[in-house]
């Protein structure tokens, strides 16, 4: 193969591994360039990708969705035999496995981080789930990730409290890219927090116990410690007090995906509002907000309430890398908040 081909098969191959890892919609895979890959080559390079999808270590310690993988290799087969005669026996044999495996409630999508490491996270198989969209990760966790992984600094030997945490992705690719000295995880929906300890801990992070509601703990130098002191607690926007956010101590918050109807934007100025007399003697905490920009008049409703209760925003720089698979046609955004 020559290496200018080598070197599309490697692309190509990489792309379906992240987009199968993460379990995106299989719409979104590169079926046409595998298409045209497959007309110029035997199977081999099906058999490169059952081995960086179905196959690979991640799934097999923590499998996506039955019915996803059971879609994914129909669409392999198909692409196979629209090219090749010949049966692919290694595809039919995978498929077999998953025919008859029972669907679980709960399903694992993986994230790959430049490190070689990998963010794992346990989600529920449906989109809204116990009455909370935060089991799921959504596309603007994804971007602020990427953001804080290009942008260490902002996160490194600091506090960082996250509001409405959901899964769990950004925080937990900061804990492990970033280096902070404290994460504090947080949501006010039960099943969000019990998933978000889950993940915590099934992506081998320490968990403070007891961590449910915020507390002042001891300093303790992390220079020297590879692992963030990490909490999981509950904070409800409409009822957490100042004194309750000042616990925290936190030098950054961030959030994500939280501007998606006016009753949480409210409340979440309100928090914000509490967070900046967190720290009067101090310098306040820099705050970062990521959202998908669905609905403009939402996105307007947030900084016209922000103005009106003295909180100043700018615009953060797109970032160059793209780490992760999301919606590519998705317009998504982060402010940084000054209180």
């Amino acid at each position: 193969m020559a290496p200018e081909e080598s070197a599309e098969a490697t692309l190509l191959l990489r792309s379906f591994e992240r987009r199968f890892l993460a379990a995106r919609a299989l719409r979104c895979f590169p079926w046409q360039s595998l298409e045209e890959k497959l007309r110029d080559s035997g199977s081999e390079l099906l058999l490169d990708i059952l081995q960086k999808t179905v196959k690979h270590p991640l799934c097999v310690k923590h499998p996506p969705s039955v019915k996803y993988v059971r879609c994914f290799l129909s669409e392999l087969i198909r692409k196979h035999e629209a090219v090749h005669a010949e049966p692919l026996d290694e595809l039919y044999e995978a498929l077999a496995e998953v025919l008859t495996a029972k669907e679980p409630n709960r399903c694992h999508r993986s994230y790959l981080l430049p490190s070689g490491d990998a963010v794992t996270l346990s989600e529920s198989t449906a989109i809204i789930s116990h009455g909370t969209t935060g089991l799921v990760t959504w596309n603007a966790a994804l971007y602020l990730a990427e953001w804080a992984i290009e942008n260490p600094g902002a996160f490194t030997h600091r506090t960082v409290l996250e509001l409405g945490s959901g899964a769990g992705l950004t925080g937990l690719a900061i804990c492990k890219m970033c280096r902070p000295r404290a994460y504090v995880f947080s949501d006010c929906h039960s099943r969000v927090l019990e998933q978000l300890r889950g993940n915590v801990l099934l992506n081998n992070l320490l968990l403070e116990p007891d961590a449910t509601t915020p507390v002042e703990h001891p300093v303790h130098d992390t220079h020297h410690s590879e692992s963030p002191r990490v909490t999981v607690a509950r904070l409800d926007w409409d009822t957490v007090t100042t004194p309750q956010l000042t616990a925290f101590q936190p030098d950054v918050v961030i959030a994500s995906d939280v501007l998606y109807c006016p009753e949480t934007i409210l409340s979440l100025v309100g928090v914000l509002q509490r967070l900046a007399a967190c720290r009067k003697d101090q310098q306040a905490p820099d705050v970062y907000v990521a959202f998908t920009v669905r609905n403009p008049e939402t996105c307007q409703l947030f900084t016209t309430e922000m103005g009106r209760v003295g909180i100043s925003w700018e615009a953060v720089p797109r970032h160059n890398q793209k780490l992760f698979p999301y919606e590519e046609n998705s317009e998504m955004a982060i402010l940084k908040l000054t209180l």
